[in-house]
């Protein structure tokens, strides 16, 4: 039993530091994301109106989550887990669209910044804009990183790390089970 446990950590262990690459994590400040807040409602970049618009805040129990995603992607978003690497059904997609959350549509990334990383999951430099995305602190797995998070519905979307491409530096990685794609022409 001890012998599995030591494996099963093994492994949780080299995935989460498979993302990371090892390298210091971006602090929270440091990104042009915003901060999550309490407040009912949020502003947010709309892809398809071209501008800014006033959302609610999506608020479930997990029983509605648990409805609402697959396993899967309940584990993700909900719980904070991670894709295994390469398997993911956007971390080798090229095609034109938009990134939005998997729980409330939140537009979140845009396939022009999009690039590839080579960690497996899939890479962007920067969110369609700043307050589309949130960040916080994350010291789980003996490591201090900046988890990201949708502002609108607090799912777990993946963690920016300062090793990305210019101009911005930065490198979302991302899960693609908290994320679906939508092809723009």
């Amino acid at each position: 039993m001890k012998k599995l446990f030591f494996v099963l950590s093994f492994l949780l262990l080299t995935t989460v530091i498979a993302c990371s690459s090892g390298n210091a994590p971006v602090p929270a400040d440091a990104t042009t994301s915003s901060k999550v807040t309490a407040a009912s409602s949020v502003k947010l970049y709309s892809v398809a109106k071209k501008g800014y618009i006033m959302s609610e805040k999506v608020v479930k129990n997990n029983e509605e989550w648990r409805k609402q995603l697959t396993p899967e992607q309940y584990h993700v978003a909900r719980e904070k887990g991670t894709e295994k690497a390469y398997s993911g059904a956007t971390w080798n997609n090229h095609e034109k669209g938009v990134y939005k959350c998997i729980a409330c549509d939140n537009d979140l990334y845009s396939s022009e910044h999009k690039y590839e990383s080579g960690t497996g999951w899939p890479s962007f430099w920067q969110p369609v804009a700043p307050e589309n995305v949130a960040t916080r602190s994350d010291n789980s797995f003996f490591m201090k990183r900046t988890e990201v998070i949708c502002p609108r519905c607090e799912s777990h979307l993946g963690h920016v790390f300062d090793d990305g491409p210019k101009p911005t530096g930065l490198r979302y990685c991302m899960n693609s089970a908290a994320m679906k794609f939508v092809k723009t022409p």
